[in-house]
């Protein structure tokens, strides 16, 4: 049994490819998830992409991740500023905790530039746009043990 990567996104994430299709690209989440399954198998990792705009929501999948997952990517959004909740969630992971956001969050407003996530991340990729998920499977790959092909 291949180890488990929960890609969990976070609001408005649902709309990629159609939302300010300038800064987030014109990749859907289905892209990522398709791209991100393929990585995935290549570094013998199983993917299990999941995306909510509810707060309460991730945190439970997070909590589930304690059991059933080795590893988290996490996008989360607007969220990524505001939630210690995601943060507490994370802390109670054990695993490695990648963050991933396809804009370069540092070039934008500044509210943007402050995460709670990184507090707990083992990784932040940031501005590269929806291969930024990408980079992160194979940084976790890496961090597991696996190879990083």
């Amino acid at each position: 049994m291949m180890p488990l990567v929960l890609i969990l996104n976070g609001p408005n994430l649902n709309l990629l490819g159609q939302r300010q299709p300038e800064i987030y690209g014109r990749e859907t989440l289905a892209d990522v998830d398709r791209d991100c399954a393929a990585l995935g198998q290549s570094l013998g990792l199983d993917t299990s992409l999941r995306q909510s705009n509810h707060e309460g929501q991730i945190v439970d999948w997070i909590h589930e991740a304690r059991d059933r997952a080795q590893a988290i990517v996490i996008n989360p959004g607007a969220l990524t500023h505001t939630s210690v909740a995601i943060l507490d969630a994370l802390n109670a992971f054990e695993g490695p905790v990648i963050e991933v956001h396809i804009s370069n969050v540092h070039k934008r407003e500044s509210f943007r530039h402050h995460s709670y996530v990184s507090l707990r991340a083992d990784g932040i990729i940031v501005g590269c746009g929806t291969q930024g998920y990408q980079l992160a499977l194979r940084r976790i790959a890496a961090l597991l043990g696996y190879s990083a092909a």
